[in-house]
């Protein structure tokens, strides 16, 4: 690794959390649907978060601490991001659906299997944009862990129109969390049905995102 990697990684790790803090500490959230995540990862059973990459930032200052783990790509700026996950309290599995898909599918069943919860979002890291990918929903049959879908929104946020639209709120934004029912994933589900459950969850996204931005969270 050049010198100048290591530097930016180091700055990455130290500076980012707390800018980021900084800058969310400002933020106010209003969360619909909460019973559906306390009767689950709220009473010690691990779980498997879902929601869409574009909408990931507040929810990752939302459930900071908890030991949550994610899955993040293999690529040099999924570094980056790892480093500031880790100081905000996750755990991190280097991987994608297409460089090192199989090896992090295992790792994350492994963190399931001995009780921790995943966050990951189905459409990432380079999309199709809001399409559910099967990842979430394999660790999810392979353990039993109820797959929790939630989604963010605001009115005040920057857009960066890349593949997924992404979302970073402005300090003093008002966040609106849904968070919906949550879904289990039968172990001898066959790949047809696993296809039928992911779009089901792929629908139940869309409706939360739908909730959070209408009607007081408008994108400008």
């Amino acid at each position: 690794m050049k010198t100048h990697h290591r530097i930016a990684l180091g700055l990455a790790g130290s500076l980012g959390p707390v800018l980021f803090r900084g800058l969310y500490s400002t933020l106010r959230f209003e969360i619909d649907g909460a019973e559906h995540q306390k009767a689950t990862w709220g009473a010690g059973e691990p779980v498997v978060f879902v929601t869409w990459h574009g909408r990931i930032v507040p929810l990752v200052y939302l459930y900071r601490g908890n030991g949550i783990v994610t899955l993040v790509s293999q690529h040099r700026d999924g570094e980056y991001l790892a480093r500031v996950a880790k100081t905000l309290g996750y755990d991190a599995v280097r991987g994608s659906s297409t460089h090192g898909g199989f090896p992090a599918l295992r790792e994350l069943v492994r963190k399931l299997r001995v009780g921790r919860s995943l966050a990951i979002t189905p459409d990432g890291p380079q999309g199709p944009r809001e399409k559910v990918k099967p990842g979430a929903l394999q660790a999810a049959r392979m353990t039993g862990a109820p797959v929790i879908p939630v989604m963010a929104g605001t009115r005040r946020a920057w857009w960066f129109e890349g593949w997924d639209s992404f979302m970073v709120p402005k300090p003093f934004a008002k966040i609106r969390v849904a968070i919906g029912e949550p879904r289990r994933v039968p172990r001898d589900c066959s790949v047809r049905d696993l296809e039928e459950y992911a779009e089901a969850l792929e629908s139940q996204l869309q409706a939360l995102k739908a909730r959070v931005d209408q009607p007081t969270a408008q994108r400008p």
